[in-house]
């Protein structure tokens, strides 16, 4: 069973959604995608929690799901400023470890956020970008050909109601912009001491197998790359079994 809380942080309220464990095994906190929410995960994070035997916690991004509207776009050092929003919900919660479990762009959250904050024992890693890839801009605007059809667009008015229209902008203005063709994870990953699991599919239509070849090699930290075959963008999705496996594998043997 799950509880709802808001967290009011920087300025506005976060919504959060706990599956609670009464052990003391690390939580883990997960960082959604760029169109993404607590919904959208739908039912992975509770069965997450149910295999890992562990307390899983997701949240709703400024300006996403649940959480306060923004009326600005974000700046270009958004995967960077993540990272305190990640500290105030762990002081929120009381929680003095967690391990970070990021999808898409909340991959590369979750890699900068281990980094910046020590309480991070452990990041899992799942199709999350490294740079700005051609194949990246290509599923952007595919994506933006996708939603051309209003009933398309429509369904994601069901997560993120009258926000809905700045969280598309977010996500393709920003990756499309000039000014972001350059972003890189790179030089954050040396200093990602923990270790980290990386996830990727080999048909990722967003990013080729050079994210996770680059996460995998780049770390500090001890790393597991594991590349998924016949896989799209959404392993947690398509191949939940095999994605639950390897984070409990993994997690067993770095955080028991």
């Amino acid at each position: 069973m799950a509880t709802d809380k808001y967290l009011d942080i920087h300025g506005g309220q976060v919504f959060v959604r706990i599956w609670k464990k009464n052990n003391n095994l690390i939580p883990v906190i997960m960082l959604h995608d760029s169109l993404g929410c607590v919904e959208t995960w739908r039912d992975f994070p509770e069965k997450l929690s149910q295999h890992l035997n562990r307390t899983v916690i997701v949240y709703d991004r400024l300006g996403f799901g649940k959480s306060s509207e923004r009326i600005a776009p974000p700046s270009y050092g958004f995967i960077e400023e993540e990272s305190k929003i990640i500290a105030k919900i762990s002081q929120a919660l009381e929680l003095n470890e967690y391990i970070l479990f990021g999808y898409s762009v909340g991959g590369a959250m979750s890699l900068i956020a281990a980094k910046n904050n020590p309480q991070c024992k452990a990041v899992i890693s799942e199709s999350a970008q490294v740079f700005v890839e051609e194949q990246t801009k290509a599923g952007i605007l595919n994506a933006i050909a996708f939603y051309q059809d209003p009933a398309k667009f429509d369904k994601l008015k069901k997560y993120h109601d009258g926000k809905t229209t700045w969280v598309f902008k977010a996500w393709t203005e920003t990756w499309l912009a000039p000014e972001f063709a350059n972003w890189s994870l790179l030089p954050y990953l040396p200093d990602v001491l923990c270790p980290v699991l990386v996830i990727h599919g080999d048909k990722d239509e967003y990013g080729s197998l050079a994210f996770a070849d680059g996460i995998a090699t780049t770390v500090a930290g001890n790393s597991k790359k594991v590349i998924l075959h016949n896989c799209g963008h959404v392993p947690h999705r398509e191949q939940e079994t095999e994605v639950l496996s390897e984070v409990k594998l993994f997690l067993d043997h770095t955080c028991p």
